[in-house]
């Protein structure tokens, strides 16, 4: 049935695909024509029936024409994502057995000339007699082959466009990018265009990335957003934007429940804030974080915690074996604990993960540590600007966000492999340093926005008790380097006044 085409630019129909209406600011138009393309495997065809059948649960007639896979290759594709294909209508449009046989191949007319012309009717007649509100066309790279010249090929998608326009119809097209040049001639007719790439990766998955090239009259969000494909469906994580979450509200205090540290604090750590750990392996850092996590469950608050290199049961045994009890607020849905694994998971999907835990109320988030978290990042300099958007958009709901940094080396430089220390708002450092013949452990406040805190050194120790912040460290001179010099009159211990 002809009619106008819409001419509204705010009336959107969903993509069915999770997080993709974000990026699209809403969805897609309706009525127009959008192309979807991307190298073969990028999930191209699981986009596609994810579109169709979010219409299909809305009572729309929705219609997938296939040029290469056949119906049986793509209620395959469906079933093992756990896609229910009810209201959906395949159409194969696929050469028969008949074309291999040398009697069949023609001799005086081009095929172009012939079987174009015949996919057209095929295609037509199926518009003509289910009247569909969605179509998908897999694929173009078939279209281009057969219109056997660039002219030919731009004309016959511009007179599509203009079919699908008039009858009040939604069409996606797919191309897989197998032929040579088409992708510019479609990309300046289509309506929208959505790029899928596959990224190599050294070790563990593939990445994968989707990117919108073109939206007329929509300000839709730019630049790369990873997506993931997994049992049921494609999923994409749109790139956090921190400027989209600005809040103004009044930010307390969390306390660690330890007099001694939160008084080397200046009362505690400001909510919103974010807070470096820094210091060698062993010193404490994950302990001292898991500290303020222990504080704000026993307050009946959430808490979450990303660990990279340390496994899960043994972050509990850990905890037990200092007397922090970790296990009853885990038990009560106060504490979640995500066991990260970077090889597997990309940038955006934990970056996502993150901020998601913030939104279901966690005060307190937990990253150990920094090093794992660039491991999860193939290119490695976009991990501070990354970084900063989440720790903003954490920031801005009032999180206290603690960041393990693993320095290199027992004794030295104070500096970590990521770093981050200027995006932080406070920074503590635990350091070792050796006297009489023992190795010691001293903590200290290197940096503190929102209060005033102690620049004193002070004793850190962790023992079947916990952990302490004991007396400052008078007496010595160059703890920082690990070895300091007593400056003293007489014998007098270190961590004594």
């Amino acid at each position: 049935m002809l009619q106008p085409q819409n001419k509204q630019t705010d009336a959107f129909i969903s993509t069915g695909i999770a997080g993709l209406d974000t990026i699209l600011a809403g969805g897609l138009t309706k009525e127009r024509l959008y192309l979807l393309e991307g190298d073969p495997g990028t999930g191209k065809t699981t986009m596609a029936l994810q579109f169709l059948i979010e219409g299909a649960q809305r009572g729309e007639t929705v219609l997938y024409i296939t040029l290469a896979e056949n119906e049986v290759e793509l209620r395959a594709v469906a079933q093992s994502h756990g896609f229910r294909m009810d209201g959906i209508t395949v159409y194969e449009i696929i050469p028969a057995e008949g074309v291999l046989d040398p009697d069949e191949q023609y001799t005086v007319f081009h095929p172009s000339e012939i079987e174009l012309g015949e996919t057209n009717r095929l295609i037509l007649a199926q518009i003509e007699r289910l009247c569909p509100t969605r179509v998908v066309l897999d694929s173009l790279s078939e279209l281009q082959l057969l219109a056997g010249n660039p002219l030919r090929y731009r004309r016959h998608v511009l007179a599509l466009k203009q079919y699908f326009a008039k009858r009040a119809c939604t069409a996606l097209f797919l191309d897989d990018k197998a032929a040579v040049g088409g992708d510019q001639q479609v990309r300046s007719i289509a309506h929208g265009v959505i790029s899928l790439q596959q990224l190599e990766s050294g070790y563990g998955a593939e990445r994968r990335v989707l990117r919108v090239l073109k939206y007329r009259g929509i300000d839709f969000r730019r630049g790369p957003h990873d997506y993931v494909i997994i049992s049921g469906g494609a999923v994409a994580y749109p790139r956090i934007v921190a400027a989209d979450s600005r809040e103004l509200v009044q930010r307390g205090q969390v306390r660690s429940g330890l007099p001694s540290l939160d008084a080397l604090l200046g009362g505690g750590i400001e909510e919103g804030s974010s807070t470096l750990i820094s210091g060698p392996p062993g010193t404490g850092k994950s302990s001292l974080a898991a500290q303020f996590v222990k504080a704000v469950t026993d307050r009946r608050q959430k808490a979450a915690m990303f660990v990279f290199e340390e496994d899960f049961s043994t972050l509990l045994n850990r905890a037990d074996g200092i007397g922090m009890d970790l296990r009853t607020p885990l038990a009560a849905g106060l504490l979640t604990v995500n066991q990260i694994d970077p090889a597997e998971l990309s940038p955006g999907q934990f970056a996502h993960t993150v901020c998601k835990a913030a939104d279901d109320g966690a005060k307190v988030i937990v990253i150990d540590s920094l090093n794992g978290y660039m491991n999860a990042m193939p290119e490695a300099r976009f991990l501070t600007i990354q970084l900063r958007e989440v720790l903003t958009y954490l920031g801005r709901r009032g999180v206290a966000t603690m960041l393990v940094g693993v320095q290199q080396g027992v004794i030295g430089p104070t500096g970590t492999n990521v770093d981050v220390s200027y995006l932080a708002d406070n920074v503590l450092l635990l350091r070792y340093y050796e006297a009489d013949g023992t190795i010691h452990k001293a903590v200290s406040v290197f940096k503190k926005r929102g209060s005033k805190h102690e620049t004193t050194l002070r004793a850190f120790s962790i023992g079947e008790k916990g952990i302490e912040v004991g007396l400052v460290l008078k007496g010595f001179r160059g703890i920082l380097t690990g070895v300091p010099v007593s400056i003293s009159n007489g014998k007098k211990e270190a961590g004594h006044e």
